[in-house]
């Protein structure tokens, strides 16, 4: 069966069992849009930039686990989508993004709308094809898939020429592919899974370092079973968050910068550090020779290779899927009858409640002025903590982590190695799309929520309802604690002058806006909103102008080199 490249494109989606598509058209993709008009096998949804496009395809891909597409055409369609690739790359998110592509007699000749989409792309992509044979199409776009979904996740990116899209070839789409260069170990090392596990049994101040591979990898339970067999404190990265319950004794929460004081001080102070899915990243371990001050032995569980011993040398490196490899832990522990010294373990936890007693997230409650951390208490007590909760980057998004507990894994969707403002929207449509559903709030800042406002158009063509809270102190709310921290105080250009009026601005859009000025208004209003199932509600919280994220450790300096709220 001879079809156009065009319609390969589309047969390929559709065998893939693609369920949204996120784009927006342009010339070097009209062929594709136009087969996709004529089919209904999956839905189109038209965002109105592309930046949103690809942000709200890994929103998608982070709340199902599946693989988020996006389709932008060439020249400033895929300048518009590279923010959102490299945002999806940072954090490991599985990405298929189809983009147009000048002719290919045109190609090199700075045709209309060209841009070398594979040079740009290139840093900030798991791996990225150009097509010029459209014989070669379906192979291709099955090889994106394969490897976007597998070993360690990440966006691929597939450049179409538009005559490509018009050829014709045999229609034949594999069920698998194999590749030569790409075979990703998913299968830990017995003998390395054995000597880690004499460390961890023989460990008397243990700790599991937890991060997004544990979420990404599906390996939420066997974590939480031996977290629960060994009775041993698990702290999350920001990306971890729901891998581990949040409400549960055994967790001391989020490390590093922006971590608890138990969190860190188990971080420095354990013996035996088993890190899983998690890569020692700068904003949780500090200064790397700070770390290394404490001497600890230190196991690393990651299917990425190049993330081990990348930042911290590690005693024991297990490469391989996380799922698999604690599995196969908990099989041998409970096979054998060996188990951690238990009067060491109880003075252990000791200590930890000692500096847990320290409370480093507690905050003024009888402020007149709506305080930041209350509103996300609150949002998290009035969705009873089930929420999928998106955030933009800043001081909101530190404070939706530290005070909204994740007790599942997919809930907590946010830029974690980019830091990307702008994505919280559109993760949130992407969200709201793959879980229709469920309540999904965007927690956001005055300064990011304006980066990609324009997808209120969105929300409003697809009814979604999605729940705002705009955290709202009219400052760029990071950049102006640094300034005070570290700068005596000069705000150069953090603050926010010329707001518009977001409750009018939400209702051009066709959606609910609302204000809430005073402490006692917020949970009234929190519950308001969500009464309403069936709209957007876009919430004006005028926060406290001042308030700092607590604790805080200044950069370049170790985790325990905390500043804490009680000590200023």
């Amino acid at each position: 069966m001879e079809l156009t490249g065009a319609e390969i494109v589309v047969r390929c989606l559709a065998e893939e069992g693609v369920e949204y598509v996120f784009g927006y058209p342009g010339g070097a993709v009209l062929n594709i849009y136009d087969e996709i008009f004529k089919q209904d096998k999956f839905k189109h949804v038209l965002v109105r930039h592309e930046q949103g496009a690809v942000h709200a395809a890994d929103g998608y891909a982070r709340a199902t686990g599946r693989v988020g597409v996006a389709l932008v055409t060439s020249g400033p369609g895929v300048t518009n989508a590279v923010t959102g690739i490299a945002t999806a790359y940072m954090d490991s998110i599985p990405l298929v993004v189809i983009t147009g592509q000048v002719p290919t007699a045109a190609i090199g000749l700075d045709a209309f709308q060209e841009v070398d989409t594979v040079g740009i792309t290139r840093p900030c992509v798991k791996h990225n094809f150009l097509v010029k044979d459209v014989n070669e199409l379906a192979v291709t776009i099955k090889k994106a898939f394969h490897i976007a979904a597998t070993g360690r996740p990440g966006p691929v990116v597939v450049d179409i020429p538009k005559d490509v899209t018009h050829h014709t070839a045999e229609f034949a789409y594999p069920a698998s592919v194999t590749m030569r260069s790409y075979n990703p170990v998913l299968k830990g090392h017995s003998g390395q899974i054995k000597k880690a596990l004499q460390m961890i049994l023989g460990a008397h101040r243990p700790l599991l370092y937890t991060g997004g591979g544990v979420v990404l990898g599906d390996a939420a339970e066997p974590l939480r079973e031996l977290a629960r067999l060994l009775n041993f404190p698990v702290t999350s990265t920001l990306m971890g968050l729901g891998g581990y319950p949040g409400t549960d004794r055994q967790f001391l929460g989020m490390p590093g910068m922006h971590g608890t004081y138990e969190a860190n001080l188990s971080m420095q102070h354990c013996d035996v550090l088993l890190a899983i899915g998690a890569r020692f990243d700068d904003r949780v371990i500090g200064d790397p020779a700070h770390f290394a001050r404490e001497q600890r032995k230190i196991i690393h569980i990651d299917v990425d290779p190049s993330s081990i011993s990348k930042r911290v040398k590690v005693d024991v490196p297990i490469v391989g899927d996380v799922k698999a490899v604690l599995e196969e832990m908990l099989r041998q522990i409970k096979a054998g009858r060996e188990r951690p010294d238990q009067e060491a373990l109880t003075a252990w936890w000791t200590q930890i409640e000692l500096w847990r007693a320290k409370d480093c997230l507690r905050y003024n409650r009888q402020s007149p002025i709506i305080k930041p951390q209350y509103v996300v208490e609150k949002l998290w007590e009035v969705t009873g903590g089930e929420a999928y909760v998106t955030s933009d980057v800043g001081q909101h998004q530190m404070w939706a982590a530290q005070y909204y507990r994740f007790n599942e894994p997919r809930r907590w969707i946010n830029s974690g190695g980019l830091g990307t403002m702008g994505v919280g929207l559109p993760y949130a449509m992407g969200v709201q799309l793959a879980h229709p559903d469920a309540q999904v709030a965007c927690i956001t800042g005055e300064g990011s929520i304006q980066m990609n406002i324009q997808e209120l158009s969105t929300c409003k063509e697809f009814n979604l309802p999605l729940k705002i809270i705009l955290l709202n102190n009219r400052y760029l709310g990071m950049v102006r604690q640094w300034q005070e921290f570290f700068y005596k105080e000069r705000y150069a250009e953090s603050y926010m002058g010329s707001l518009p009026d977001f409750v009018k601005l939400a209702e051009a859009y066709g959606h609910v806006g609302m204000t809430i000025e005073r402490p006692e208004d917020v949970e009234r209003s929190l519950r308001e909103a969500f009464a309403m199932k069936d709209r957007l509600v876009f919430m004006n919280f005028i926060t406290d102008q001042e308030e700092n994220v607590f604790p805080m450790v200044p950069g370049g300096k170790g985790i325990t080199e905390m500043i804490l709220a009680e000590e200023l």
